[in-house]
């Protein structure tokens, strides 16, 4: 059975939604599964908006089928080719096989690299920023996106009823429940904090692309957004758009401090809860507390998204750092995370050194600053020091009130 909603009275919805699979890209926990947005605008011509997973091919071609009635399928435009997006192009071709492909060249490239297809020239179209595809009422325009997150990416914008397809730009994690527009849910509540951790560990290292990206969307009228995954935007677009802009311009969402601690034994554990217990007596209301090691990394590098002040506790391990911790710090790093404050806690029974070498990597991030003084600690925290934990938390709590 046939699963599709309308955007508009002309353009549906044919995704598929994946609850089954654990790990996005075999890293990232998605509890709530997945949508694989895909389009399909009917005119006088007809034209497919990128294809779906694999594992979603049976029912995404049912839905192709019932939109098309039985009318052949003209266009198929590729915004996107990363394989969740583009594994089921060979398919759509064995059943259309008339269907022309319409892409920049990278697209081919990578058509050519993932697939052993023999398509005649004059099914392929390669278009450049700014050309345009009529399919009757409906035009397409298309803009080069190199980098939000893959190379090859576009955008396609239609003119006529001001809808962007926006690939992998505005996408969520989250399974689509039948609601498949952003104002039939509640999005802060059920959905943000996935948007979030959607943007900040598959787009976020490209933040300066992202901004391109938003400048060129800055210069058309947009009514609709539909991305590849999570729900599709048709009201508040400013408002989705201006997380968008905060979030790849790298500036803190929230005036508040996430501590990070890492624990062999849950010396450095009572330490950081005893300063989140201090910081909150002083009014930090803005404040969480995770424990690296049981935390996926994608919901800390989310969290260290959101907040202006990050603390991380760690102990010493192989006379460097903790390995968690010193794996967050590279997703850090590699996340391009910026204009952030830190404050370090260290830990060590003979020879402290982790909070060196945090500091270490915490200078190779841009814009990003240690609070002095560090609380270093053997073994575990004493009440005899609780006055240098106090001096900690003062400086960090007017570092955040500053």
């Amino acid at each position: 059975m046939q699963c599709t909603r309308k955007i508009t009275d002309s353009i549906y919805w044919v995704g598929v939604n994946d609850r089954r699979l654990n790990l996005f890209e075999n890293i990232f926990p998605i509890p709530k599964g997945v949508s694989y947005n895909a389009y399909l605008i009917t005119d006088e011509k007809t034209a497919l908006l990128d294809t779906v997973d694999g594992d979603g091919k049976r029912p995404f071609f049912e839905n192709i089928r019932y939109v098309l009635d039985g009318r052949k399928l003209d266009y198929l435009i590729v915004n996107h080719m990363e394989p969740d997006h583009c594994a089921n192009i060979e398919n759509l071709i064995r059943l259309y096989p008339e269907v022309t492909i319409v892409g920049n060249s990278k697209t081919f490239q990578m058509i050519d690299q993932f697939f052993d297809i023999s398509l005649p020239e004059t099914q392929k179209i390669v278009v450049k920023e700014k050309d345009s595809l009529s399919l009757g009422r409906h035009e397409l325009h298309f803009y080069m996106a190199p980098m939000v997150h893959w190379p090859e990416v576009m955008v396609t914008y239609e003119v006529s009823e001001k809808i962007l397809f926006s690939a992998d730009a505005f996408g969520t994690f989250g399974a689509l429940d039948g609601r498949i527009f952003a104002d039939e849910m509640d999005f802060d509540r059920d959905r943000l904090d996935e948007a979030q951790r959607y943007y900040a560990n598959i787009v976020g290292k490209y933040g300066a692309q992202v901004q391109a990206l938003l400048k060129k969307a800055a210069a058309l009228d947009i009514r609709m957004l539909c991305p590849l995954h999570g729900p599709v935007w048709r009201e508040n677009l400013d408002y989705f758009i201006g997380k968008y802009d905060l979030w790849s311009r790298y500036e803190p969402e929230v005036p508040g401090v996430v501590i990070m601690y890492a624990s062999m034994y849950g010396n450095t554990e009572n330490a950081a809860n005893a300063l989140a217990m201090m910081l909150a007596e002083d009014g930090i209301r803005n404040l969480a507390v995770y424990d690296v090691s049981t935390t996926h990394v994608s919901e800390l590098i989310s969290e260290a998204f959101k907040y202006s002040h990050i603390v991380l506790a760690a102990p010493t391990y192989n006379g460097g750092i903790y390995p968690v911790m010193a794996n967050l710090l590279h997703d850090m790093k590699a996340l391009n995370l910026s204009n952030r404050r830190f404050a370090l806690m260290e830990n060590g029974t003979w020879a402290p050194m982790c909070g060196k070498n945090m500091k270490s990597m915490i200078e190779d991030l841009k814009n990003c600053t240690v609070i002095e003084p560090m609380f270093s600690m053997k073994s575990a925290a004493k009440t005899s020091r609780i006055g240098e934990l106090t001096d900690f938390k003062e400086a960090i709590k007017a570092s955040v009130k500053a």
